[in-house]
């Protein structure tokens, strides 16, 4: 029993008027405008905050300890942000963690400028604004419901992660040259600057139609009704596990980027700008190859070719020794990364009722964003002793067996999933009728 079943289909728009047909909505235009210019400044400071951790104490282990701190809360707290998603006012609470991300860059620009930042005050900080995404990620991802109509929710999702890798391009380049140049206090007094206009764009926005609150039972049966429901599931489920897997064992590359770019590459700054750009020219088309979609038919295949090529250009990555075979690897490398991200966030989006969605998202956001700790804490441990490029070849390795064991077991679940996908009314499903009406 196969998907691919002759269809008749609807007239196809200009690839251009579909690859960017969200952006019809005021809000998701404001939504788009801010976050672009704060993301910039986010990834500059990402790019920053691992060179002065680097230049600090030049070890690999602090380097994972760093992003254990900075995505370890992300992990605990995601399902009381998901909690939040759907008791709370999204619109409001968006602006509260912009607000809170916006002084933690300031307060460690100041500390950095003045020379009172250490190696503790860097995880401190990391570890507060991991706290705040706890809360910001999942309520953001179940806000974009609101910004657009229904059937455009998947070209937003896709739209978005066009914009967050649209911003690693530039953010890493303009952070190498400002840390070469003036240091990596500046970067983070841009990034806090940045916030403002996201947080002018979240002010501006007038939400029509709010999405209805949770207001029965306990905030802890909330929580528990949102983490059974996924993990009774299964297409659901067997998502969150490749996602969360490729999470641990892909995502410690940027963590460890700088021991490329300095001892392996023999590069400095710019070259560590230049290589997390080259993953985000990738990951940027990644993203708008799901965006000139128009139907979610077929991304379970995508999500299990995506993973398995991302874990074979993890391979070749952990294995090069020359600069421009490693800056041109890491483009299909994010390419890939992005791909298996964005369709597991749109199938996963197109299957959770509107009631969970903040807390289904809070799941996706613990295998997606916190359990990259662990897995950076791993990385940083394992490349202390075997070494940086090893330690990113084993994680291809297993991204690769992930993929094969996904692609193995989706054929079991395939008939929950298109219930799913049909009783949800995402922007695709009718393709799914037409599917189910053949006898398929």
């Amino acid at each position: 029993m196969t998907l691919e079943i002759p269809i008749e289909e609807k007239p196809k728009q200009h690839w251009s008027r579909a690859t960017f047909r969200a952006l019809r909505h005021r809000n998701f235009q404001l939504f788009i405008s801010g976050q672009m210019i704060s993301l910039i400044g986010t990834w500059m400071q990402t790019v920053a905050q691992s060179w002065l951790v680097y230049r600090l104490t030049g070890s690999s282990l602090l380097l994972g300890v760093v992003g254990f701190a900075s995505q370890f809360p992300v992990f605990i707290l995601a399902p009381v942000g998901g909690l939040i998603a759907d008791r709370w006012n999204r619109q409001k609470v968006v602006i509260s963690t912009q607000t809170a991300s916006m002084l933690l860059a300031l307060i460690l620009s100041v500390l950095t400028l003045t020379h009172h930042i250490g190696v503790w005050g860097i995880i401190v900080l990391a570890g507060l604004l991991g706290v705040v995404n706890a809360v910001d990620i999942p309520v953001r991802q179940a806000f974009l419901i609101e910004m657009v109509s229904r059937e455009d929710l998947m070209n937003a999702i896709a739209l978005n992660s066009s914009m967050f890798n649209g911003a690693r391009i530039i953010g890493p380049a303009v952070a190498g040259i400002l840390v070469a140049a003036i240091g990596e206090g500046w970067c983070f007094f841009a990034n806090g600057i940045s916030y403002i206009a996201v947080i002018i764009g979240l002010f501006l926005m007038r939400i029509d139609n709010p999405a209805e609150l949770e207001k029965n039972d306990s905030a802890i049966e909330n929580v528990i009704e949102g983490f059974r429901f996924a993990h009774q599931t299964d297409p659901i489920w067997v998502l969150l596990l490749l996602i969360g897997l490729a999470s641990f064992v892909g995502m410690p590359i940027s963590v460890l980027m700088p021991i490329f770019a300095d001892r392996i590459l023999h590069g400095g700054p710019q070259a560590l700008g230049w290589l997390m750009g080259a993953t985000g020219v990738g990951a940027l088309f990644g993203a708008l190859t799901l965006a000139a979609r128009t139907g979610v038919r077929g991304l379970a295949r995508w999500v299990a070719v995506s993973a398995g090529a991302f874990g074979a250009s993890l391979v070749v990555f952990g294995y090069s020794r020359w600069y421009w075979l490693s800056l041109a690897i890491l483009v299909p490398t994010g390419y890939w990364m992005m791909l298996q991200m964005a369709c597991t966030n749109t199938l996963i989006q197109a299957m959770a009722p509107d009631r969970l969605r903040g807390r289904v998202m809070a799941l996706y956001t613990m295998m997606m964003t916190g359990m990259a700790p662990f897995g950076a804490l791993f990385a940083g441990t394992f490349a202390n002793r075997w070494g940086a490029p090893f330690t990113i070849a084993l994680g291809g390795a297993a991204c690769i067996a992930g993929a094969f064991l996904f692609w193995r077991h989706w054929p079991h679940v395939r008939e929950s999933a298109r219930a799913l996908i049909l009783a949800s009314g995402v922007a695709g499903s009718e393709t799914f009728k037409q599917v189910s009406a053949s006898g398929d």
